[in-house]
């Protein structure tokens, strides 16, 4: 497995599994399928975007977001990854996390957080992994189907760019 930036060209592969996750329901509040164009919107030049080949097929990606949109919060971004359902358990997240993680000290982050669902314990046990550290709950968060879900704040911080 190879990581690698993506391009715009990697768009309908990173809907196609990023719409697994929705379908799943054990990541993400959203639920509304994503197209392609969709996708293209998150090429802004700022934030890195990573997916992990294997054989010339994209089986997972990674992707940094703006924290928010105040200056002083820059140097922060939302993290998120998914793996194609056929490639989970072997090590495609960890190489696209990973991926991120290294793009995001190259573009000046000095910080990664996300937001995890208490019961995905193998999204857990993966940042953990890549030195993300447990910070907090939020309770309640949000809806998913109609019901209240907590999730786990986790944080990274990239110590290249601390100083």
């Amino acid at each position: 497995m190879q990581a690698r930036s993506a391009v715009p060209a990697d768009a309908a592969e990173i809907a196609r599994i990023y719409n697994q996750g929705i379908e799943d329901r054990i990541a993400t509040f959203e639920t509304h399928p994503r197209t392609p164009a969709d996708i293209l919107a998150w090429f802004d030049g700022r934030h890195p975007v990573i997916v992990v080949e294997h054989a010339g097929a994209v089986a997972a990606f990674a992707a940094a977001f703006t924290y928010r949109p105040r200056a002083c919060y820059g140097g922060i971004a939302e993290a998120s990854a998914y793996v194609d359902r056929a490639w989970r358990r072997q090590g495609a997240g960890r190489a696209a996390l990973a991926g991120l993680i290294d793009a995001a000290e190259s573009a000046g982050f000095w910080k990664l957080v996300s937001r995890i669902f208490p019961e995905n314990a193998a999204s857990r046990r993966l940042v953990a992994s890549l030195g993300f550290r447990e910070a907090g709950t939020y309770e309640k968060h949000g809806k998913l189907d109609g019901v209240w879900r907590d999730v786990i704040i986790v944080e990274r911080l990239i110590p290249a760019n601390l100083s």
